[in-house]
């Protein structure tokens, strides 16, 4: 067995509760994030994600949010560097939006597609070079987990009990090992873990 190298890696990025929940019941309230999501471990964690990547694949709703933010961080006054860098990648790089309601994309350098994100990840594989980063979109990592379709997971964990919420990881994934490749603590006692999949 072996890591997996070969071609685009599908990568994806989730913050997680340690009681194993990505939101509150209320998904619009990320008022829980906040204090953990500013720390130099999450922005080193996300710049070691993003560098490597040319491709964002997001699901709708994710991509309002984070496409309705992120573009105001740059020039933003106290705005951290990283924060900057992040966000100007996003705005930079190839995005492709699942959605099965939107017809055309509000956003530059955004392909909105309809279809079932295997296929959709499959495609991407098939063509171009740097990782595809899936940025906290939960269904759409579910979807990749539940395919076996995930090269690298990446995962944030915030010392925090949300006591109820979604959680990222559903019974019935398929039986999958994988490798743990880094892991960082630090302020409030925050964690980063990656891990690649064993093929």
């Amino acid at each position: 067995m072996s890591e997996q190298t070969d071609g685009r890696r599908v990568v994806t990025n989730m913050s997680l509760s340690i009681d194993g929940h990505y939101a509150k019941p209320d998904p619009l309230d990320m008022s829980w994030v906040m204090p953990y999501a500013v720390t130099d471990v999450a922005r080193d964690h996300l710049t070691s994600l993003w560098e490597p990547a040319t491709t964002a694949l997001l699901g709708r709703v994710n991509a309002e949010g984070f496409l309705g933010f992120w573009p105001t961080v740059i020039g933003m006054d106290g705005a951290d560097p990283r924060d900057e860098r992040f966000a100007q990648w996003l705005v930079d790089t190839d995005k492709v939006v699942l959605s099965s309601t939107l017809d055309e994309a509000p956003w530059e350098r955004t392909s909105i597609v309809d279809n079932p994100t295997a296929d959709v990840v499959a495609d991407l594989k098939a063509t171009g070079s740097g990782d595809i980063l899936v940025l906290s979109s939960a269904s759409v990592i579910k979807a990749l987990l539940a395919a076996d379709l995930v090269d690298r997971l990446a995962l944030t964990i915030f010392p925090i009990f949300l006591g109820a919420g979604p959680r990222l990881f559903d019974d019935g994934l398929p039986t999958a090992q994988w490798s743990l490749t880094t892991q960082t603590a630090g302020e409030h006692g925050t964690l980063s873990l990656i891990y690649d999949r064993v093929r």
